[in-house]
Formats: C-alpha cells, structure tokens, sequence
C-alpha cells in the first residue's frame, strides 16, 4: 500500500471513529455556524444532523457568557469548559469540553470536544 494510500484509509478511519464514538464534537465557523457535527453531538441533543447544521453555537450554548466564552476561545486558541447545552426539546445538561483553533484546507476552524456530564 503506498502512502497516500494509507493515509486515505486512516483519515476515513478516524473520520469514522469519531462520528460514531462516544464524543460530542462540533466544527464551527468564527460566526459561530456549525459545519459539522458527530452523531453522539447529534443524538444527546436530539437534532438531525441537517438540523443542527443550521444552528448556531449560541442556539444550543444559550449561556448569556457563551458569546464572551467563543471569543476567549478565539483569542487564546483553546479553552477548557463546562457549560448547559439545550436540547431541541428544551431540556439542557452539562457539556464538559475542550474547544481550540485549527487549520483544515485552509480555513480557521473552530473544533469543540466533549462529554455530557451526568
């Protein structure tokens, strides 16, 4: 197998991994779009993933400190947290995470990952 070859098959593995594992993780933009989401993200709060996909991330963290949290974020490049998440049905439980920058094709995004806190 060449390289390239094995790191298709690795990225398509981790892709997999994650969607499917246990973590919620969510992908934003810097106006706080979601661009991609996990299954478990999707299941805990009860949204389709095209659903959530239109969502913001202070339509789910609706703190009042979310917005002050995100651009911590930003300027810091990394923030460890917890915070409430609303489910669709209004329900929220707590979100223990780590958020930070990164760089995919380009484009700054923004990656959390996390638990529900029982």
């Amino acid at each position: 197998m060449t390289g390239v070859a094995e790191g298709l098959i690795q990225t398509a593995l981790l892709g997999e991994a994650v969607d499917a594992g246990p973590a919620l993780v969510f992908v934003a933009d810097e106006e706080m779009k979601y661009l991609a989401v996990s299954r478990s993200a999707c299941e805990e709060l009860g949204y389709t993933r095209e659903e959530l996909l239109k969502l913001r991330v202070t339509e789910v963290a609706r703190e009042p400190a979310s917005p002050a949290e995100f651009d911590e974020m930003l300027v810091r490049g990394a923030r460890d947290g917890v915070t409430p998440l609303t489910r669709k049905d209004g329900t929220t439980f707590m979100f223990r995470y780590r958020a930070m920058k990164t760089t995919v094709a380009g484009l700054q995004l923004f990656v959390s990952i996390g638990f529900a806190d029982s």
